[in-house]
């Protein structure tokens, strides 16, 4: 199995020179474990959290554990010992000026990001691993990353077998996570709100329809929301207020940090039922901004990311904010670019800003102002 260099191995290795700790999280299997053996092979030792021995050697005897394995270790999965994280903050207020003593991975951001701002605040750097954005995954995977999903493991499959290995992951989710985060009776329930979201996705958050459609209480409804995002499930994009005032509509949208989840979820398993669903913009949309996303946080740049839509209509599917200047997005999954195509940008943004048409053609310069992208050229 050749090994896939990482966009976010230039961070990392510039935070092992500036921080005593190194947090990573991600979602399971995106590559946090394979990344850190790699490139730090003979530099670090390995523990992994997800065996049961270290957890118990941990707990039976935490300081012979932590003076067994001190400096340079690679803590893996440490959301199942959060105790550990005052033993290494003595650890590292003993030797403050020795840089990258520890890593921690995670895959869950609920206890781990608690227990850093209670302990670590200061001492260690935050990066976060999502599975591979369009730039590392092989040539001849990319077109079908669009809906089948980008998780490494899945390059090493040849993309076969899809079905067999989503249903093993979110079946490993819902076991070994959602029952980790929080006490959920019945996961049965939980699931059809994973596959309820999954038909809604680059859609509006409604609550209240949801609690209807599941049967459950609306703040039932919310803290599987928050399960889901700390876990790098999904991710909820905020409105834009900047010069919109009162007309924004206030509820974030959904999307999956993996378009994968939502095709297997919502039975979509080769190209011809991509192109014949319903969900096809809804995906394809949730693949750009993801996907943007993902690039954005692997070179841990400051951008800030919104979508605009008014109470009489007007929208615009994605805005960044890079350096305190907007690029406003519009997302189209058409191999044929319309005029149309630019009335939410040219309705909504200022005269001096920017703004982008996204979708499955040829690149175009339009009015000189607008650029028109084939998502290919924009992602690569």
């Amino acid at each position: 199995m050749k090994y896939i260099n990482r966009k976010l191995e230039f961070i990392l290795r510039k935070y092992l020179k500036i921080f005593p700790v190194i947090g990573l999280t991600g979602p399971r299997q995106s590559g946090k474990s394979t990344m850190l053996k790699k490139i730090l092979s003979g530099k670090y030792r390995y523990v992994t959290f997800d065996n049961i021995m270290n957890r118990d050697f941990f707990h039976r005897d935490p300081e012979g554990f932590m003076e067994t394995y001190s400096g340079n270790v690679i803590f893996d999965e440490i959301q199942y010992v959060p105790e550990i994280f005052n033993y290494i903050k003595i650890i590292v207020d003993n030797n403050r000026s020795k840089k990258g003593q520890y890593i921690l991975t995670g895959s869950s951001q609920f206890s781990y990001l608690k227990k850093v701002s209670e302990s670590l605040a200061g001492r260690i750097g935050l990066l976060t691993l999502l599975p591979f954005q369009y730039s590392e995954i092989p040539d001849k995977y990319k077109d079908i990353s669009l809906f089948n999903g980008s998780y490494p493991e899945l390059s090493d499959l040849k993309y076969r077998n899809l079905d067999y290995w989503y249903s093993s992951y979110i079946s490993t989710y819902l076991e070994r996570d959602v029952r980790a985060l929080s006490n959920i009776g019945d996961l049965r329930d939980f699931s059809s709100f994973i596959k309820l979201l999954a038909s809604r996705v680059a859609q509006l958050l409604n609550l209240t329809e949801i609690s209807r459609e599941l049967g459950v209480a609306v703040n039932t409804v919310k803290k599987w929301v928050s399960i889901l995002e700390a876990s790098y499930i999904i991710f909820l994009l905020p409105p834009y207020y900047h010069n919109i005032g009162k007309r924004i509509i206030k509820s974030p949208k959904i999307y999956f940090y993996d378009t994968g989840i939502v095709s297997y979820l919502t039975g979509i398993n080769d190209l011809a039922s991509f192109e014949r669903s319903p969900l096809k913009g809804n995906i394809f949309e949730n693949y750009i901004i993801s996907e943007l996303i993902k690039t954005e946080l692997h070179l841990k740049t400051n951008t800030g990311y919104y979508f605009i839509r008014t109470s009489n209509g007007e929208e615009i599917d994605f805005v960044v904010i890079k350096n305190g200047i907007p690029h406003y997005y519009e997302i189209k999954s058409s191999y044929t670019f319309k005029l149309s195509m630019l009335k939410g940008i040219e309705s909504l943004i200022g005269e001096k800003e920017i703004g982008s048409i996204i979708y499955r053609g040829k690149d175009l310069k339009i009015k000189n102002k607008y650029t028109i992208y084939n998502y290919k050229t924009l992602l690569s």
